[in-house]
């Protein structure tokens, strides 16, 4: 059927730019693909709010909408990454439940394919959430977690030629956590990291003494965090790429509540988690990035710093109802930290590759 639209989106610096329109029904159609999946509003994001990551020099993005008559019904995503990898490209559809099979995303899908091939780029990654339904599963070929064969995004990629590589949870933590809760998880956290580490706190902003090692950390993240199959390359920060990042996100909505961990010994930062808050307090925080750094692992920082930085968002912002997040099924130690604090799996996501031949 050809009854549907392509066009690809102007990018917005605000919502009040040209684009500005086209970037809310771009955010609207997320937010419905999303909550169709999961049953939930949990993961809504605001315009204003994904508007930052769309105007990252360092992860340049372009933006498509699909339109039936006139109405938009789907998105795409086509992006990458300047200080990784050289063939990478990252895709992202989405169509509206009650449009699909219409051929949508497979005309979608070739937009995304030629802006790659365009750019060399011959390794398609696409992170897709997929449906819990009954019946068979894909299993991921690390051997943990799988996705419902029955599942529309699953049977789109299996039909495109893209390859499960692995298998993320998603999970939710009901708040406020119990008070004997954390008392007993911080007291164990603090007496098996020892005397060599401190733990730090910030908003929005690292303070200047820490920013070589945050970018440290941030490079890390592509290198020391499960990634299975998908063959994630370094990706390089600089102190530079923090101040900027730092800046357009401080002027979104959602603050970024920091806890890093200080090896005192060496004065540099072995680790460190974020949390995502929106404005509004009947929102859910989003957990963002947590690394421990290999060399500082087996001291429970990835707890001691989860613990503080609830206790962060509690004193700095209390009243929201609950934070998600998201790890790789194979990511058996922050899974079990995530666990004894008590957030339950809400949903899957599956990580795809699919590399073509120029």
């Amino acid at each position: 059927m050809s009854d549907f639209t392509i066009e690809e989106q102007t990018i917005p610096t605000a919502l009040t730019d040209a684009g500005g329109d086209e970037f809310i029904e771009m955010a609207a159609v997320r937010n419905a693909v999303e909550a169709a999946v999961y049953g939930s509003v949990d993961l809504d994001h605001t315009a204003e709010e994904l508007l930052p990551y769309w105007n990252d020099p360092y992860e340049p993005k372009r933006g498509l909408l699909a339109r039936v008559g006139g109405r938009a019904v789907g998105r795409a995503i086509y992006e990458y990454n300047t200080e990784g990898s050289t063939d990478a490209a990252y895709f992202a559809i989405e169509v509206l439940p009650e449009f699909r099979r219409r051929g949508i995303g497979t005309a979608v899908l070739a937009h995304l394919e030629s802006f790659a091939a365009a750019d060399s780029r011959s390794s398609h990654h696409v992170y897709a959430i997929s449906q819990e339904l009954p019946g068979d599963r894909l299993a991921s070929p690390t051997g943990f977690g799988s996705v419902a064969l029955a599942d529309d995004g699953v049977r789109f990629l299996l039909k495109h030629g893209f390859q499960l590589e692995q298998v993320e949870r998603s999970s939710k933590l009901a708040l406020p956590v119990a008070q004997s809760t954390m008392a007993a998880l911080l007291k164990a956290a603090v007496a098996a990291s020892g005397p060599d580490y401190r733990v730090h706190t910030f908003v929005d902003r690292t303070p200047p003494e820490w920013l070589q090692d945050m970018a440290m950390l941030q490079t890390r993240m592509s290198t020391d965090a499960p990634s299975a199959g998908m063959d994630e390359v370094e990706d390089v920060w600089t102190v530079q790429r923090m101040l900027d990042y730092e800046e357009r996100h401080a002027a979104g909505p959602r603050s970024a509540l920091i806890t890093m961990v200080e090896h005192i010994p060496s004065a540099r930062l072995a680790g460190f988690t974020s949390l995502s808050v929106p404005p509004e307090l009947h929102r859910t925080v989003t957990q963002e990035d947590t690394i421990v750094l290999n060399e500082h692992r087996g001291h429970r920082l990835g707890m001691l710093m989860k613990l503080a930085n609830i206790e962060h968002l509690e004193r700095v912002a209390p009243g929201h109802p609950s934070i998600s997040t998201s790890n790789a099924e194979e990511n058996r130690p922050m899974l079990s930290v995530n666990e004894a604090v008590g957030f339950v799996p809400v949903g899957y996501e599956g990580a795809w590759k699919r590399v073509v031949s120029g």
